[in-house]
């Protein structure tokens, strides 16, 4: 178990992820939990992030901080995306060896398994095959920041660890059509949907100011009215809804306050369970008969294990919702990997389940959606 007077450094803390694992840490009373607006500290900056650790002492590293998005903001912005999280991950790990820090925990993608891996995709999978093009250079980071957490450990004996997620959503999340997931995208379109049978345009327009521009393809399927307080011309036909690809895709969800819970469990694991679960050869011991008790490669998947097509997430969605209306599929537009799904049997083997549906994540994730709307 960790002290609960660590020094916890919680790189990210601002966003979905890290505010999940910040309110994990805080509720199981970690009080010692140091954290840093991106105004107070730029993580791409390196002196900055080398003068930060040299100024606060930190015990444990919990590294959410990324450059994040969906298919439209990855295909927009690869630079951008490379970059930023490659500059942010090596400068928190090389920053963090540097003072002395023996613990950390690396968030990465299921993202970083090939396109075409064999499902549902274990470990072992990477560095197996092609990526998916639409978000390589994301992936490519994330595989960067698991090799160096791999490479401390065996250069300087550290015990640094890699979490992979699955596709997460929950309070917090990012609702900007141009950049946001996929679930986050089906809850706000499904409820501009909603709005507009109803022909509220007076609500449109909040959501507008507090989740960012509405597309004009979307303003005109749903009709949308392009001026404040004008109504529907008589005959438009109902509003319907045109989401991306073919629906078929397969995607697995998690709601990141179990993902938190799962960081938390992980980071209080010893390393002798991690070796049993990870490089089972290890743990039967070295020539001497000794067991390695530094794992070089602590990687772990973290999900549900359970995965739905796009087409029955939207049906979801919608019903939780309440939209009424007409769901139509661009195939013309991207699907993405075929199938997401992540084999999590490490995990599971140590103790460790996820607690929420995914119906009932969704509902309490719209309701707070509602909230931040009327707020």
């Amino acid at each position: 178990m960790i002290n609960k007077q660590t020094r916890i450094f919680l790189a990210g803390h601002g966003g979905m992820v890290g505010s999940a694992i910040q309110r994990r840490l805080a509720k199981e009373g970690f009080d010692n939990l140091i954290t840093r607006p991106h105004a107070a500290l730029d993580l791409t900056d390196q002196a900055s992030v080398r003068r930060f650790f040299m100024e606060n002492p930190v015990d444990h590293v919990v590294l959410a901080a990324a450059r994040v998005g969906g298919i439209h903001a990855n295909n927009a912005f690869p630079a951008d995306f490379i970059y930023q999280n490659l500059m942010i991950q090596t400068n928190i790990i090389q920053a963090a060896y540097e003072n002395g820090v023996q613990h950390l925990l690396f968030l990465g993608s299921s993202c970083i398994y090939p396109k075409l891996a064999s499902q549902p995709m274990q470990e072992e999978a990477l560095l197996g095959g092609w990526l998916e093009p639409t978000n390589e250079p994301y992936a490519i980071a994330k595989i960067a920041g698991i090799k160096m957490c791999e490479s401390y450990n065996r250069q300087y004996a550290t015990h640094y660890r890699s979490l992979m997620p699955t596709n997460l959503y929950g309070p917090n999340d990012n609702y900007d059509l141009e950049s946001s997931h996929v679930l986050p995208a089906l809850i706000r379109k499904c409820h501009l949907a909603k709005l507009a049978v109803q022909r509220d345009w007076d609500a449109i327009a909040r959501d507008e100011r507090c989740h960012g521009t509405i597309p004009d393809d979307l303003r005109e399927a749903l009709g949308i009215p392009d001026k404040p307080g004008a109504g529907r011309v008589s005959g438009t036909p109902a509003p319907k809804l045109v989401l991306w690809g073919t629906g078929q895709p397969y995607r697995e969800f998690l709601h990141v306050d179990d993902l938190a819970a799962a960081c938390l469990f992980v980071m209080e694991q010893s390393d002798e369970a991690l070796i049993k679960v990870c490089q089972p050869s290890q743990a039967e011991g070295n020539a001497e008969g000794r067991p390695n008790l530094r794992p070089e490669t602590c990687l772990l998947n973290v999900g549900t294990g359970k995965d739905q097509t796009i087409r029955e997430l939207a049906e979801m969605v919608r019903d939780i919702v309440g939209f009424s209306g007409q769901i139509l599929w661009d195939a013309s537009r991207p699907d993405g990997t075929p199938k997401k799904q992540l084999d999590v049997s490490r995990l599971s083997r140590l103790g460790w389940r996820p607690a929420i549906s995914l119906r009932e994540g969704i509902a309490a994730t719209y309701r707070a959606y509602l909230e931040s709307v009327a707020g």
